[in-house]
């Protein structure tokens, strides 16, 4: 109804004016947020990979750079086995504009993520119209990907997770426009940004899974009468699976020198990733590798950190699209619409499924599968949609309760609002319905780190002396003083501690991840508690001062 209301240069105002406002939030938000711990070596593996095209093009001028000998060869560098695409434009973007001013290059940098991530959020709009059938169902949709609290705070500093999540949507959409209208350009398309989203993490070749699946399915279900539609499909297929691994390769230098070699072992290490420690899950402690993940991990963080409006909306859309296929389960293949279902079913299922299958090893809540987001959302708004049509055509009672339910689901998206600026900029540490004192008791907090920058600034702020010793997770420590001010930066100076040998460092910095991820008591050697980070209730940050 709305839409036939508006016409169509309104719509186009409504959606450039959410997506331009979006654009601004990031400006004024993206120097907020501390320095993860990845960004760092994600730096650096961006530098490594540009360093070794360099010496490819232009040896002799790379090698007159400052600081070329600290930067480590890409072969055998241990992070071969992660993608590059964002990284290796990110390295060029911030020497050419940055020169060496480290603060700068991290503000620049959270101020990409966010706008790649800008670019997923369109993505999902684009993809949740075609699925609903109405640009403003779309665009909420999108509204309720940004009112994410934990996934709007990765989209400054987390350049894996939430810039694949953005170009795998990207993905799905470009999938399904080559279906409808199979033309070489958008053949080529599909297989450059699938080649980016393998570029940024292995499990993008799901994009290539789903695409032959997809071919497959329209070329076997199509009607007789669109045998040159299927002619042309097949020749863009073709076009896809050439082109595909060849940007697939062009964009992963690591690969260069043993394509296939190089892509299994980045395989293995998916489903094996080395990692050692310990995870705080439902209260209990993982101790990795040696324990085995709980098969509800992936599901389990989800509930907690995703707000319960959007979990029931999504369930209740996963039922009503599963019962629509069920329903025609003989002949559902045979209609497109129910084929578009089935990939959006998919690509909520497959990726938990593998990891459960392969046994993979997770950490940091289930950042890993932020990618799978989407899809949630586009079924939560698809049972919302079921809903509203309640409300507005079912029986009286039915239509109350159908009416009450949507009240309710919007009170707690204003309240999720409200949550996040009080959170702000802390949003990595929201949980949907959890008291402050059992989320600290039974999950993670901040175990990006992100919590030592504002630690560090008060200290700085409330300690006039122009030498200050520290003591604290020195990786945490290393990388939120890179987006100090250099004066500010040159006045602090770490001394190594444990919690329970301290040294003589007049403060002591922690998050409560490394040292047991509860929040406890410390020694009294270390100190009083001085300063305390609380995010909306939960202590997430302390400094203590010896004397």
């Amino acid at each position: 109804m709305i839409n036939k209301l508006l016409p169509a240069r309104h719509q186009r105002l409504i959606v450039g004016s959410f997506f331009g406002l979006l654009v601004l939030l990031g400006l004024l938000l993206h120097r907020d947020y501390g320095v993860s711990a990845d960004e760092r070596v994600d730096r650096l593996n961006g530098m490594v990979n540009v360093k070794y095209i360099a010496e490819l093009v232009v040896p002799a001028l790379v090698r007159n750079q400052a600081g070329y000998e600290l930067i480590p060869p890409l072969k055998n560098y241990i992070e071969n086995d992660h993608g590059v695409a964002f990284e290796i434009p990110m390295a060029l973007v911030s020497f050419v504009l940055t020169r060496g001013d480290a603060q700068a290059a991290y503000y620049l940098r959270h101020f990409c993520i966010f706008l790649v991530f800008v670019a997923g959020v369109y993505a999902l709009f684009r993809l949740s119209t075609l699925y609903l059938k109405s640009w403003r169902w779309g665009l909420l949709t999108a509204l309720l990907l940004v009112i994410s609290p934990r996934l709007f705070a990765d989209a400054f500093y987390n350049a894996k997770d939430i810039v694949f999540m953005s170009l795998f949507t990207l993905g799905i959409y470009s999938l399904l426009r080559f279906v409808r209208q199979p033309t070489l350009p958008r053949a080529l398309l599909h297989a450059l940004i699938t080649a980016l989203a393998v570029d940024i993490r292995i499990l993008g070749m799901l994009l290539v899974a789903f695409t032959v699946g997809m071919l497959g399915l329209e070329v076997l279900f199509r009607p007789n009468d669109q045998r040159t539609a299927n002619r042309q499909l097949i020749k863009g297929a073709g076009v896809y699976l050439a082109a595909t691994p060849v940007a697939i390769l062009i964009g992963w230098p690591a690969l260069w020198e043993a394509p296939f070699a190089n892509l299994l072992a980045s395989f293995h290490s998916l489903s094996k990733y080395p990692f050692r420690g310990t995870l705080l899950y439902w209260g209990n402690t993982i101790h990795l590798p040696v324990d085995p993940m709980p098969w509800h991990y992936i599901p389990g963080w989800i509930l907690v950190t995703t707000p319960v409006a959007y979990t029931l909306g999504a369930a209740g859309g996963f039922l009503l699209t599963l019962f629509a296929l069920l329903k025609q389960w003989r002949t559902f293949l045979q209609t497109p619409e129910h084929r578009q279902n089935l990939l959006l079913l998919l690509w909520l299922l497959v990726p938990p499924l593998l990891v459960i299958g392969l046994n993979s090893i997770l950490y940091n809540a289930w950042r890993h599968l932020f990618f799978i987001y989407p899809a949630l959302l586009i079924l939560a708004v698809r049972g919302l949609y079921y809903l509203y049509c309640l409300a507005r055509y079912a029986s009286r009672t039915r239509a109350w309760v159908a009416s009450l339910l949507l009240v309710a689901a919007g009170l707690e998206g204003v309240y999720t609002v409200v949550r996040m600026v009080r959170l702000h900029p802390h949003q990595y540490v929201y949980f949907s319905f959890l008291p402050p004192s059992a989320a600290e008791r039974l999950f993670e907090l901040d175990y990006w780190g992100l919590s030592y920058r504002e630690g560090l600034e008060w200290v700085l702020a409330h300690d006039p002396n122009p030498q200050i010793t520290i003591s604290g997770n020195p990786s945490y420590l290393d990388n939120n003083m890179l987006i100090l001010p250099p004066s500010q930066r040159a006045r602090l100076r770490y001394i190594p501690s444990h919690a329970e040998t301290p040294t003589e460092a007049c403060y002591f910095l922690t998050a409560y991840h490394y040292y047991g991820a509860r929040p406890k008591t410390y020694p009294d050697s270390l100190g009083r508690e001085v300063y305390t980070i609380r995010a909306d209730g939960l202590r997430i940050f302390s400094v203590f001062k010896r004397w």
